[in-house]
């Protein structure tokens, strides 16, 4: 049975964070605040979990995952980075954008693409999002909380609490998030490309 937490959206109580980063550590699957949608997440290390991810969202292996990170620090330990991709990062988070790039050994195989072997990395403009990944010192593995068969995102924290509370550790209500794509930004070496358009707007890649 999930417990529910009614956290700030603009200025979360940093007990409850607190609270919410203990679940995460024992091996907690939550539901949490991003700046384009409510999000499912878990410790990037804990298997048992990310399986978890996997069944409630139906998944398969080749299901591209994300890291949400605290900042372009974390983001360069995960990432091989160059230095036109961290100033256009830099440039754009946090914001409503998903990078794809090439992923280091500090990220496990099972999180990366199987043939490209890159990750996505998040930077979310929310501050619960951006307290969480602060708190628990790492990146939080993470997945837009669509239910199969769905084409958007849960939006409302008591209908996720009704349809599942029963598979979750924790929902943080932060209010109604209504779902909005990433724009999803991908490196690679023939270049950065758009290669999905949403919220987040790079005019420098337009045109």
């Amino acid at each position: 049975m999930a417990q529910f937490f009614e956290i700030h959206p603009e200025s979360p109580q940093l007990r409850l964070i607190h609270r919410a980063v203990d679940i995460i550590r024992k091996g907690g699957v939550i539901v949490y605040p991003t700046d384009s949608s409510y999000a499912i997440a878990c410790q990037i290390g804990d298997k048992q979990a990310l399986d978890k991810i996997r069944r409630i969202r139906q998944l398969d292996d080749k299901h591209n995952f994300t890291l949400v990170c605290k900042d372009l620090t974390q983001v360069s330990m995960f990432t091989k980075i160059s230095n036109d991709a961290y100033r256009l990062i830099k440039a754009l988070t946090p914001g409503a954008f998903t990078f794809i790039l090439e992923a280091t050994r500090e990220v496990p195989r099972r999180l990366q693409h199987p043939k490209k072997k890159t990750v996505g990395i998040r930077v979310p403009d929310h501050p619960v999002a951006q307290l969480l990944v602060q708190e628990l010192g790492e990146p939080l593995f993470s997945s837009t909380l669509m239910l199969p068969g769905e084409d958007e995102a849960l939006t409302d924290p008591y209908e996720i609490r009704n349809k599942l509370e029963h598979e979750l550790d924790l929902i943080i209500d932060a209010g109604i998030i209504e779902f909005e794509q990433t724009t999803i930004i991908e490196f690679s070496s023939s270049g950065v490309e758009i290669i999905r358009q949403g919220k987040g707007l790079a005019p420098m890649l337009v045109g």
